[in-house]
């Protein structure tokens, strides 16, 4: 069974410290490869389906929580206020309050709507010591999150054209959701007090489902609304929740949103909140364990190693790291000094391309190409085989070739 904080710290992803303190992992050059490598596909599938992507603070005032309702509801996960003269700021446990302030900050037309931003942003949960584990649960996480605001016709849509835009990053990454669960509010103070403002955001999630497998659970909403949670499993069978969608019609009356519609009138929008891969901590975690650090080439640190027979050919395995860097894939030379040919074969037996390259492949711009999987090609030409390394890579094919 794969466990990815052993494999992380064994394949130099990701660790911990106790001066850093519990549930705050740093990222180490390959964890930081990968990360940036979802960072850059996610906010790519974003931007080709109408977001606009944009920064805003960790902090925020302890009243811009109070507006949210994050204080009432969620003040047992939030860190304590940190006093500056005689205001209170916070860390902030999820980005849409400064979200709902960045739509509010300009006058909306009809005709703009639906507005979709997205943000890779820290937030922070004060989780208590004994839940944390890895990558899996901390206290600081980098989440990639978005905020759609749009009329309430245009709520159903846009749910379901986020819950695509998750089948579609989750294929990408090898991923295959267990369930769907429609996360309903449960008793007790946790959520707002509003019926009739339940039912109608249930009404939108239950039509965006509608022909979808799903559970309808209590208990598991968020305190302004409804949700529909993508739901994964681990190796140990534990399941847990990666992406997310969810409709909120209670923030939006909370900052006094509104756009003007074609009659002239002032009118409230709708918020719907959409993680496509959650936090970039939990969904490496996850992909650690399911690809047990064989990543697909387009994630792997390192996507093509070359390993020169002999220092002979150093030269030439140099000279064609570089040119794999003018393709944007992310290469190194494993020379003779680090052991026989077939031990830096098996230290690398985790990167998808190993590019051998001896005295007959140096003279003739040939490489003998061992895949991850075993497979072995005949020496063919470099240029062909960088193009459809490239290729692969660059269209985020879990297929090797």
């Amino acid at each position: 069974m794969s466990d990815h904080r052993r494999l992380g710290r064994e394949l130099d992803l990701f660790d911990t410290d106790p001066l850093i303190g519990a549930g705050l992992p740093y990222w180490l050059p390959d964890g930081a490869t990968v990360r940036h490598a979802l960072e850059e596909y996610v906010r790519d599938l974003e931007r080709r389906a109408g977001y606009r992507h944009v920064y805003s603070p960790v902090l925020g005032k302890r009243e811009l929580y109070e507006r949210s309702g994050h204080w009432a509801h969620y003040g047992a996960d939030m860190y304590p206020p940190m006093r500056l003269g005689d205001e209170q700021f916070v860390l902030r446990p999820s980005l849409c309050p400064h979200h709902a302030v960045i739509y509010r900050s300009r006058p909306h037309s009809h005709r703009e709507l639906p507005l979709r931003i997205a943000e890779l942003g820290g937030q922070y949960r004060s989780e208590l010591s004994g839940v944390l584990g890895g990558l899996s649960r901390v206290r600081a996480m980098q989440l990639n999150d978005g905020h759609i605001f749009c009329t309430t016709d245009q709520a159903a849509g846009e749910a379901r054209a986020a819950l695509e835009l998750i089948r579609t990053a989750h294929a990408a990454m090898g991923i295959g959701p267990v369930r769907y669960r429609l996360s309903l509010p449960g008793a007790g103070g946790k959520y707002v007090a509003d019926p009739d403002l339940w039912q109608r955001a249930a009404a939108v999630l239950t039509e965006v489902l509608s022909g979808l497998p799903y559970d309808a659970v209590e208990g598991e909403a968020a305190f302004y609304g409804p949700k529909i949670d993508v739901q994964i499993m681990d190796d140990a069978g534990r399941e847990s929740t990666l992406s997310t969608v969810q409709v909120d019609f209670y923030q939006p009356e909370r900052f006094d949103l509104h756009y003007i519609g074609p009659d002239g009138a002032k009118h409230r929008p709708v918020m719907v909140h959409r993680s496509i891969i959650g936090s970039l901590e939990r969904v490496v975690a996850h992909l650690v364990e399911l690809h047990g650090g064989a990543f697909p080439a387009w994630l792997a640190p390192t996507q093509v190693v070359i390993l020169p027979v002999s220092a002979a050919e150093l030269s030439a395995a140099g000279a064609l790291a570089r040119r794999c860097l003018d393709r944007d894939l992310r290469a190194e030379v494993a020379g003779p000094d680090r052991g026989s040919l077939g031990a830096r074969i098996r230290d690398a037996r985790l990167v998808p391309y190993q590019a051998v390259v001896g005295a007959h492949e140096a003279a003739g711009d040939l490489i003998s190409l061992r895949l991850r999987d075993g497979r072995r090609l005949d020496a063919r030409p470099a240029e062909e085989l960088l193009a459809r390394i490239s290729a692969q890579v660059d269209a985020r094919a879990l297929a090797l070739w």
